[in-house]
């Protein structure tokens, strides 16, 4: 009588029983991390970001350049005179250097770091997203092996029921209706046993896909992390650290400047130059030279990128103020899902009890010859349901916590205090930022993104 029960709470006792040499959620969220494709993409990306710096940088500098010219001449000095050829050889170097250009270089410069600013808080949304579906995979392993773990009774449970309505059936207390009845439940029963054992097939392959290798031995899982005390607190922390409305804000930023770098284009540059050269004639020549040049009329370009400008700041703000409306809004689903699957959760404990107690009851009456088999079946498949639906509800209550700090922007290596060594944004920018050549920085480079692994 108590053999689905005893299996049954075997199989709930994954989430609370500990495992020994097991592989923990820690251990997950560290191989997601490691392995992530979409987390090296990004990195790449804010890397190409930090070079941008490097590059508005490199315009406050000279450029230096050399140029050699080689030809072959022949002239004739009068009609019908004698030709003379040769060749000629000079060498030229050069320097030139922007003076003055009334903020456009530092602009520029200031936009290209509020383009990494931006695009590091892009990384950490990605970041996000990896942990989540690394928790997600992994709980959704451990769902998918319990239900396997209820099917496989249920299907015991079920053969044991068609073993007795046979018995009976051959001593004649009842017909042979009730033995197809078991026999066409049986057959249900295995169904759904197959169709169990290819979702945990299915959810390993998530687990693989999210983590880099297959689950093993997975351990309980861990406490969730603690949230806020109300939704409204929730939403007023997401308001200031989700990733996705502080970059909103690094946007602006970048568009504001965009003005100001459009309204200095109405403006002059100074620009100063050396050059040097000599010829194989023995010939040298010395320059030195400034160059002030500014626009007078162009078609109405330089105007028209400023309007475009301020169209671009007004786009942002707008983005910025919608991004917000759907970070709360985002907050408030997820706390309402947390509370449905807390609700889920309790009336999931009521119903198993009842349906425990209800089955027993008809299990014990059927044999007194009070019920028929059909009565036992049925009250065996609501407490199958009542226990899949229960196992659900709690991986939803579980997963509701980790869906409430990703919306808060709380889901992070630093955050759930987890050690994993973690990709370093600002120890490749700080290499860069000064626009180091081939040299001794150079070769730094070479060991910083040897050390990151690229």
């Amino acid at each position: 009588m108590r053999t689905f029960f005893a299996a049954s709470v075997m199989a709930i006792s994954v989430l609370a029983a500990p495992m020994v040499q097991a592989e923990t959620l820690s251990d997950a969220f560290t191989s997601a991390y490691r392995h992530s494709n979409l987390l090296d993409k990004q990195a790449a990306t804010l890397r190409a970001a930090d070079e941008d710096v490097a590059q508005a940088i490199a315009t406050l500098r000279p450029v230096i350049e050399y140029t050699v010219n080689s030809g072959y001449a022949r002239s004739q000095t009068t009609a019908g005179g004698a030709f003379t050829d040769g060749l000629s050889t000079s060498f030229e170097l050069s320097a030139s250097m922007m003076l003055m250009d009334f903020g456009r270089r530092a602009l520029r410069i200031e936009i290209a770091r509020e383009m990494v600013l931006a695009t590091r808080e892009a990384l950490r949304r990605v970041e996000q997203e990896v942990l989540f579906d690394a928790v997600a995979a992994y709980v959704d392993v451990q769902v998918k092996g319990q239900i396997v773990s209820l099917r496989e009774s249920n299907v015991r449970l079920v053969t044991q029921e068609l073993r007795a309505a046979q018995d009976r059936f051959d001593v004649g207390e009842v017909t042979r209706t009730d033995v197809a009845i078991a026999e066409a439940r049986l057959a249900a029963a295995r169904a759904g046993l197959s169709a169990a054992e290819g979702d945990r097939m299915v959810a390993r392959e998530a687990f693989k896909a999210a983590t880099g290798s297959y689950p093993k031995n997975l351990s309980a899982l861990p406490r969730s992390p603690r949230l806020p005390q109300s939704m409204e607190a929730a939403r007023s922390v997401a308001l200031k650290t989700n990733p996705s409305i502080l970059q909103a804000q690094r946007s602006v930023t970048i568009a504001e400047l965009t003005i100001e770098l459009a309204k200095s284009n109405f403006k002059p540059t100074l620009s100063g130059s050396v050059r040097s050269s000599i010829a194989d004639t023995g010939i040298e020549r010395q320059s030195l030279g400034l160059v002030l040049n500014q626009e007078i009329y162009s078609g109405g370009a330089t105007a028209s990128s400023l309007r475009k400008a301020i169209a671009g700041r007004d786009g942002a703000r707008s983005d910025l103020s919608q991004t917000g409306v759907i970070i709360g809004e985002t907050v408030g689903n997820a706390w309402a899902a947390l509370m449905v699957a807390n609700a889920q959760v309790e009336s999931g404990d009521r119903q198993i009890r009842a349906s425990q107690t209800a089955f027993d009851g008809v299990r014990e009456e059927a044999s007194l010859g009070a019920r028929t088999t059909l009565d036992v079946l049925n009250a065996e498949q609501e407490l199958l349901d009542a226990r899949v639906t229960r196992i659900q509800a709690e991986a939803q209550r579980y997963l509701g916590v980790y869906r409430v700090l990703q919306a808060m922007g709380l889901l992070t290596v630093e955050h759930l205090g987890l050690g994993i060594p973690t990709y370093d944004p600002a120890q490749y920018y700080n290499a860069v930022k000064n626009a180091p050549a081939h040299s001794a920085r150079g070769k730094k480079l070479d060991r910083i993104l040897e050390k990151l692994g690229k």
